[in-house]
């Protein structure tokens, strides 16, 4: 097996796993950034529309809300039965993002929440998704921000990198996280996928969670390969990780509660 095949299934088996606690917090946050991403891709009455990595199928339904034919693709069955039960009557299916079970030039839009973080090769995806657009048609794609620009997510990075722990030596190797953080890097990555037109600019928001227990819990039971830099970590090293996670998320106290800065990259183009 190659290194991004072993990658691909480590992500496929992991969501499978953390689909629900996925929806419990971080999908709450994500669902945040819907309406801008259906916004960018220009979904309206009548759209055809693919929602891939569609996760708890927040955009499908947001799409199909707003008069279009919207389907939810998703490699994890266990995202799908989360989407499934949530929106009842939508069509979700179950597929990898390199091979869509689309006709070319078939649909009017495709939008990926966050999905680039997770794709071994993402060129090849952004072609597949350049493949079953219409003339004229768009993508849309979000991916996190920075960690120093977006502490949801960067906290446990911060936390992980003052503890000094090393990646578990049994996690497969993936692609750098934050590798379309950068506003060059992702529209290169559209534009290397054939896409012109490209734009990419920022949402940012302060999203509230009630302590740094439920941002742990989120992230450790709502990720995958974050997750697995802890929870493979000795006991010691994960309680260590816990402290300066706990401390670092004390920043963003607000009255009782935590207002944790979330920045996110929208990225967009036409063929």
């Amino acid at each position: 097996m190659q290194p991004g095949a072993t990658f691909s299934a480590f992500e496929r088996a992991g969501w499978d796993e953390q689909a629900n606690g996925y929806d419990r917090m971080l999908g709450r946050v994500t669902a945040r950034v819907v309406d801008p991403l259906l916004d960018a891709a220009g979904v309206g009455p009548a759209s055809r529309v693919v929602d891939v990595a569609c996760g708890p199928g927040d955009a499908t339904a947001a799409a199909a809300a707003r008069g279009a034919r919207a389907v939810g693709i998703d490699v994890a069955a266990m995202m799908l039965q989360v989407a499934r039960r949530r929106h009842r009557g939508l069509a979700f299916l179950q597929a990898t993002a390199e091979a869509l079970p689309f006709a070319s030039g078939s649909v009017d839009a495709v939008v990926g929440g966050f999905l680039v973080h997770h794709l071994a090769e993402p060129v090849p995806v952004l072609r597949e998704f350049a493949r079953v657009l219409a003339p004229g048609g768009r993508v849309a794609l979000t991916a996190w921000d920075l960690p120093e620009r977006c502490p949801l997510v960067g906290i446990l990075v911060d936390a992980v990198a003052e503890v000094g722990a090393p990646p578990p030596a049994d996690l497969p190797p993936g692609p750098p996280f934050f590798q379309f953080s950068a506003d060059d890097a992702f529209a290169g990555l559209l534009a290397a996928g054939g896409f012109g037109a490209v734009d990419v600019h920022t949402v940012a928001f302060a999203h509230p969670v009630a302590d740094a227990g439920e941002l742990w819990n989120g992230l450790i039971r709502g990720t995958v390969r974050s997750s697995a830099l802890v929870v493979r970590q000795p006991d010691g090293v994960q309680r260590a990780i816990r402290a300066a996670f706990d401390r670092l998320a004390g920043r963003y106290a607000d009255g009782s509660r935590l207002a944790v800065p979330v920045s996110v990259k929208l990225a967009t183009g036409h063929v």
